[in-house]
């Protein structure tokens, strides 16, 4: 007799939501990246992986992707471009360093808001905890030391995406905010 064939797992991939910034500004901040004092076994992140993550999904069935792709961008009809300005140098648990921002801008927290809102409408997690904008510069940094002068990351948001995270970052589909 022939024991039954397990169920197929169902095809997920690892999915958030976030925002690049333009390419010069990840060029300037490679550039100030290369100026830190990193100590052995730092995980430095590269420029081209540098983004704020405003909503992280986890792994989310691949059949739910049309769903999502109908969903965000309606979400953000309400929510036209803005400038974001990143200026802080924060250290966080566990060896974590990031730059950090002040008052996030109305329109940032309106567009995480309002994605939220569609997620949940998905039936998709969003994290209880409130926005805390940041871009990771590195990891296992505790001791790193930063130049004198504070890079300020400044660009203006005018898309967001939703991004697989396996091996590196794709976008997936990538919508523009409203003009």
């Amino acid at each position: 007799m022939r024991a039954a064939a397990a169920p197929a797992a169902a095809a997920t991939a690892r999915l958030f939501i976030g925002v690049w910034p333009p390419m010069g500004t990840r060029n300037a901040l490679q550039g100030w990246l290369r100026q830190w004092i990193w100590p052995a076994g730092a995980a430095v992140v590269s420029a081209e992986r540098a983004h704020l993550t405003l909503h992280f999904l986890g792994q989310v069935p691949l059949a739910r992707l049309v769903a999502l792709y109908l969903a965000l961008p309606a979400a953000a009809a309400g929510v036209g471009p803005f400038d974001l300005v990143f200026d802080r140098i924060e250290r966080w648990p566990r060896g974590l360093v990031v730059l950090g921002t002040g008052a996030p801008p109305t329109p940032l927290l309106q567009l995480h808001a309002a994605l939220a809102a569609a997620l949940r409408g998905l039936a998709l997690p969003v994290e209880a905890r409130p926005l805390r904008p940041h871009i990771t510069l590195a990891r296992r940094a505790a001791e790193a030391h930063a130049p004198t002068e504070v890079l300020a990351l400044r660009w203006t948001v005018d898309h967001f995406a939703l991004v697989r995270s396996e091996r590196g970052y794709r976008q997936l589909q990538r919508w523009p905010l409203a003009r």
